[in-house]
C-alpha cells in the first residue's frame, strides 16, 4: 500500500509533513514531491506516471492560490487524488485566508473530482487516504478499527459527568 504527496512550494512542507506523519502512524508508505503545476507542468506529468508505475494507490496534492495542483494531477490519473487548499503565506496576505485555494480544488469540471478536506487540513487528507487503502487492506482496516475505537473510548472517557471550569 502505497501514496505520494504532492506540493507545489517548499514553504509548504510543514503543513504538508502533517500528511505524512497521519501516513506513517498507519504504516502506508509514500512519496513526497514538491512540482508547481503552472511552473513544471511536464516534471509533474511524468512524475505522476512515476508514482502510478511505483504502485502508489492515491495521491494527496496541497496547493494554495489558484490550487491548479489537485486539478491537474487529478486530469492525469485515474487514481483518487485529494486536495488539501492551503493558504498561500509566502505570496503575501491576498484577503482570502485559503478559501481561493479552496474553491479552486472543489470546483472541479464534471468528470474529473478531487477529494478535497478543509483549508489547511493536512491531517485529515492523511486519515482519508488511510480510508481509501483500508477498503483493499484488510490489515489497515484494523488499524483503523481500532484508531476509531481509540477516539471514541478517549472522547466518552468522563462518562458524561459534569467537569469544573
Amino acid at each position: 500500500m502505497k501514496a505520494a504527496i504532492f506540493f507545489g512550494s517548499k514553504s509548504d512542507t510543514e503543513k504538508m509533513t502533517k500528511t505524512a506523519d497521519v501516513l506513517r502512524e498507519f504504516g502506508v508508505e509514500y512519496e513526497a514531491y514538491i512540482l508547481s503545476a503552472h511552473r513544471a507542468g511536464d516534471l509533474l506529468r511524468r512524475t505522476v506516471e512515476k508514482v502510478e508505475k511505483d504502485g502508489c494507490e492515491v495521491i494527496i496534492a496541497g496547493a494554495g492560490l489558484a490550487a491548479a495542483l489537485p486539478g491537474v494531477i487529478a486530469g492525469e490519473t485515474t487514481l483518487p487524488v485529494i486536495g488539501v487548499p492551503l493558504e498561500c503565506l509566502s505570496a503575501g496576505s491576498n484577503g482570502l485566508g485559503g478559501m481561493d485555494a479552496l474553491l479552486s480544488i472543489v470546483q472541479m469540471p464534471p468528470q474529473i473530482p478531487v477529494a478535497t478536506v478543509g483549508i489547511g487540513n493536512a491531517k485529515n487528507a492523511g486519515y482519508l487516504a488511510v480510508e481509501i487503502l483500508a477498503v483493499k487492506y484488510p490489515e489497515l482496516r484494523s488499524k483503523l478499527v481500532d484508531f476509531r475505537k481509540k477516539l471514541a473510548d478517549d472522547a466518552t472517557a468522563n462518562g458524561g459527568k459534569g467537569i469544573d471550569l
